[in-house]
C-alpha cells in the first residue's frame, strides 16, 4: 500500500512507489501512440463526410483514446486537441478554444477556491466535528452522522478527493481514540461509507467536477440553461433516501465491534475545543459561502447564472481584507481541472459546428428513439447503459466529455428534454462498482482500511437501489417539479 502524507493545507497525499521511471516512460509513450494511431485510421475511413468533418472526426478520436489510456494529463489531452481543432483548421481559434469562454470551468474554479479556504482555516473539519458530536454517540449514529457529514461539506468543498482528504483524519483519529481494529468491521465500515458517499453525491449536487461538466455540456450543446435549485430538487428525494439505503447497507454488511460510543461526545467536545472558538477567517468562510449557497437555492428566481455566483465568492475569498486565501494558497488549486473542463466543452462545440458526427447520429437515432420516447424505460436504458460505458471508461469526467456530447447531439431532433437526459447519463456516471472507476475510491482505499471486494459488495446494493429511485424520479417525480422527460 503506498503510504500516505499530509500536505500544507492539512489534506492527503499519495505518495507512489518509484518503480522505474525510464520503464514508466516507455509505457506512457506507447499508450500516447496509439492516440495519432486511432486517429489516422478514423480518417482513412470511408465514412462520406465533408475533409473537415473527417479531420474533426480523427481529433476527437485521439483525444478519446488518451483519455481513456491517460498516458498524459486530462487536461494536457484536451489542450492539445483545441490545438488541433485550430491548426488543422477544423474550427476557428474563437471555436476551437470555446470552453475556455463558457462559464462552466469558471464555476469549477470558485468552487474550488472556495474548497482551499475552507480546508485551509478548518472550517470544513470543525463542521465534521459539530456534526459527529450531535449523532455519534454510538457505532450506527457514528455512520449516519458520516453520511451527514460527506453530504453537507459538498457546499463547502465540491471536490471529492479534497473531501476525503478532511473527513478521513477525523475518522483515523476516531478509530484510534475508541480502539477499533484497523482492519474490523467499524473501520470497513466508516471508510466505505465516506469514500463512496463522496462519490455518490458529487451527481446529486452541482457543485463537483462531474455535475459541472454536465451543465456545460448540456449549455453548449444543447443551448438549454441548468439551473442550480433545478439540480438540486431533481435528486433531493434520492438524496435523502440515498443517505437512508447507505446507512442501512453498511450496517447489514459491517456491523460495529463496539454498539454504544458513550465516551463519544467527550471525544468530539475536546476536538472542539482544541481548535479553539471560531475563528474571523472562519467566519469569512462561512459567511461567504452560505451567501453563495442561498442565491444558487434561489437562482430560479432571481435567474443570476450560477457561475456569477460561484466565481464571485471564490474570488472575495482570494481578496486582502475579505478573504482568507494568499497568493500561495490560490496556487494549490488544482487549475488542470479547469482545463480539462475547458477543453472538453470545446470538443462538444466543435462536433455540433463540423456536423462531422451526423452519419453516427443518425444511426443511433434510428435504434434508440423508440427507446427514448417513455421516461420510465428510458431512465432504465441510459442508467444501466451508462454503468456499462463507465466500466470501460472509469474516469467520470471522461466517461461524460466523450459520449453526452455525442448522445445530444444524436438525440436533438427527438422530443426528449435534454436537462433530463442529461441529468440522467450523469446520474449513471456516479455508480461506481471497482475502485479503479473513480480517484476519490482510489483515495479512500489508499488509506487500507478496506478491500476491493468490500466496496463491491456494498456498491452491487447501492447500484440497484439508485436505479430503482431512478425509475421512480424521472417519470414520476420530475415532471412535479417541471423537469418533464419530453419537451
Amino acid at each position: 500500500m503506498a503510504p500516505i502524507t499530509p500536505t500544507e493545507s492539512g489534506a492527503v497525499a499519495l505518495e507512489l512507489p518509484q518503480t522505474g521511471h525510464k520503464s514508466l516512460d516507455v509505457n506512457a509513450l506507447t499508450k500516447f501512440l496509439l492516440g495519432p494511431l486511432v486517429a489516422i485510421m478514423l480518417w482513412a475511413l470511408p465514412l462520406g463526410i465533408d475533409p473537415t468533418a473527417r479531420k474533426a472526426f480523427a481529433v476527437v478520436g485521439f483525444m478519446i483514446v488518451l483519455w481513456i489510456l491517460e498516458p498524459i494529463s486530462h487536461a494536457v489531452t484536451a489542450l492539445i486537441g483545441c490545438y488541433l481543432f485550430w491548426v488543422l483548421d477544423v474550427a476557428k481559434f474563437s471555436v476551437a478554444f470555446s470552453g475556455f469562454a463558457s462559464t462552466t470551468p469558471w464555476i469549477l474554479f470558485g468552487g474550488l477556491l472556495i474548497g482551499e479556504a475552507s480546508s485551509r482555516t478548518g472550517l470544513a473539519k470543525r463542521l465534521g466535528y459539530v456534526i459527529l458530536r450531535k449523532t455519534g454517540t454510538s457505532y450506527s449514529r457514528l455512520l449516519l452522522g458520516v453520511i451527514i457529514l460527506s453530504f453537507l461539506i459538498n457546499f463547502l468543498v465540491p471536490a471529492g478527493p479534497a473531501r476525503v482528504s478532511v473527513i478521513a483524519p477525523i475518522l483515523v483519529g476516531i478509530l484510534a481514540a475508541f480502539n477499533f481494529s484497523n482492519r474490523g468491521n467499524a473501520a470497513k465500515g466508516l471508510f466505505l461509507v465516506m469514500s463512496y458517499t463522496s462519490v455518490l453525491f458529487d451527481k446529486m449536487i452541482m457543485s463537483g467536477a462531474s455535475a459541472l461538466l454536465t451543465r456545460g455540456i448540456i449549455e453548449e450543446v444543447a443551448g438549454a440553461s441548468v439551473f442550480w435549485s433545478q439540480w438540486f430538487f431533481a435528486f433531493l428525494p434520492a438524496t435523502v433516501l440515498t443517505i437512508l439505503a447507505c446507512w442501512v447497507t453498511i450496517q447489514w454488511f459491517y456491523p460495529g465491534e463496539k454498539k454504544e460510543l458513550p465516551e463519544s461526545r467527550e471525544y468530539f467536545h475536546n476536538s472542539l475545543a482544541e481548535m479553539g472558538p471560531l475563528s474571523g477567517e472562519e467566519k469569512k468562510v462561512l459567511f461567504w459561502t452560505l451567501l453563495a449557497v442561498g442565491l444558487w437555492a434561489s437562482d430560479s428566481i432571481h435567474h443570476a447564472n450560477p457561475a456569477m455566483i460561484g466565481i464571485g465568492a471564490g474570488l472575495i475569498l482570494a481578496l486582502p481584507r475579505l478573504g482568507v486565501l494568499d497568493t500561495h494558497a490560490v496556487r494549490q488549486v488544482n487549475f488542470l481541472v479547469v482545463v480539462f473542463c475547458a477543453g472538453a466543452l470545446s470538443l462538444g462545440s466543435v462536433v455540433i459546428q463540423t456536423k462531422g458526427f451526423d452519419v453516427f447520429s443518425k444511426e443511433v437515432v434510428n435504434y434508440i428513439s423508440p427507446l427514448l420516447a417513455n421516461g420510465l424505460y428510458s431512465s432504465i436504458l441510459l442508467y444501466w447503459g451508462g454503468i456499462l460505458y463507465h466500466m470501460f471508461i472509469a474516469d467520470n469526467p471522461s466517461m461524460l466529455s466523450t459520449s453526452l456530447p455525442l448522445l445530444l447531439q444524436a438525440t436533438e431532433g427527438m422530443s426528449n428534454n435534454p436537462i433530463a437526459l442529461g441529468l440522467v447519463w450523469s446520474f449513471a456516471g456516479g455508480a461506481n462498482l471497482f475502485v479503479y472507476q473513480s480517484s476519490v475510491l482510489v483515495l479512500g482505499y489508499s488509506y487500507g482500511y478496506f478491500e476491493g471486494k468490500d466496496l463491491l459488495k456494498v456498491s452491487i446494493v447501492l447500484t440497484i437501489v439508485e436505479g430503482i429511485l431512478l425509475m421512480i424520479l424521472v417519470p414520476f417525480y420530475w415532471p412535479l417539479i417541471g423537469l418533464n422527460w419530453l419537451k
